[in-house]
């Protein structure tokens, strides 16, 4: 039994190794490099318990002595604080990596929740057809007429007016993965629509339907995976959006408490700085967040023009 299962790890290895994809990677230094920023930023915020220098949310390790310290570089640092401290003390490196979760984890899961939505949705619309089709459309249609941050905005503030102050401080995280979801699923709907439309065409789905095969059957087993190459590529791309997003929230206030540092809760509080000479408060933060979404960005641009057949 286990040898069965290394040799088919092998087999889709050495598939891998030798596909289209990972050619074209190989040939991208553009990719490779986005590829290594993005590793590392996401191995040091997953092992940020691990290998960060300090434990930020360990109240007894931070001194209110240290707060607003330079980087060690810079006259006055401290070489404990590689990048300075906040104004609280905390160490901005140590900050930088726990952040950095709280910004992956509302990006991938906020485009998770989309994808899950938009892709049912357009699946549904494009398959069904009719009236049902005419609604979705018409709800996406209104929701492009505003911006995905006002939308975002507004589920927020729903969210703050509905629930008891103490509750919504311990849900932010859960509230503003839901308000950046249900402002970006337009997208995948849109796009999953059309390429079911042409899908239900065919014939392999006349057959299915002729030898009885339910809908909802034809849409989950045969249609669905037809229509997910584009989608995956939208949903890279999105992650970056996603992020984005989160520090635009998070640095107009209505994001992730500040005992929870994202990197836009970071760049916010550093922002109330800058004028004073601190500098690094906000400056590693933004660099950070530039860092990460420009990878994404560029990995999701070479998987776009990896996966479009007009260009191999």
């Amino acid at each position: 039994m286990i040898t069965s299962t290394v040799t088919q790890r092998s087999t889709w290895l050495e598939r891998f190794l030798h596909s289209d994809i990972f050619h074209s990677f190989k040939r991208s230094p553009v990719a490779i490099v986005a590829a290594l920023i993005a590793s590392i930023m996401v191995g040091a915020a997953v092992l940020a318990p691990l290998i960060a220098p300090h434990d930020v949310f360990d109240l007894s390790t931070v001194e209110l002595s240290d707060a607003r310290l330079p980087p060690a570089w810079v006259e006055g640092g401290k070489s404990q604080f590689l990048f300075g401290t906040d104004d609280q003390g905390r160490d901005i490196l140590s900050t930088l990596m726990y952040g950095s979760r709280i910004s992956l984890l509302v990006g991938l899961a906020s485009v998770a929740l989309s994808l899950l939505l938009g892709v049912s949705l357009g699946l549904v619309a494009g398959y069904a057809g009719g009236k049902v089709d005419a609604l979705i459309m018409r709800i996406a249609d209104v929701q492009l007429s505003f911006p995905a941050i006002l939308i975002a905005l507004l589920i927020d503030g729903v969210a703050r007016a509905a629930m008891p102050k103490d509750a919504h401080s311990q849900l932010a995280l859960f509230v503003l993965i839901v308000a950046i979801a249900l402002s970006n699923w337009v997208q995948y709907a849109r796009t999953v629509r059309g390429s079911t439309m042409v899908e239900k065409n065919k014939e392999y789905v006349q057959a299915a339907r002729v030898i009885g095969v339910s809908s909802l059957r034809i849409m989950s087993k045969h249609v669905l995976p037809n229509v997910l190459g584009p989608v995956l590529v939208l949903a890279t791309v999105n992650i970056a959006t996603a992020i984005i997003t989160e520090a635009t929230l998070s640095f107009l206030g209505v994001g992730v408490p500040s005992t929870s540092p994202s990197l836009g809760t970071l760049i916010r509080i550093g922002n109330d700085f800058l004028f004073s000479g601190e500098w690094w408060i906000t400056i590693f933060p933004g660099l950070a967040l530039v860092a990460l979404v420009l990878s994404v960005n560029l990995l999701g641009d070479w998987l776009r023009d990896a996966l479009n057949p007009k260009l191999q």
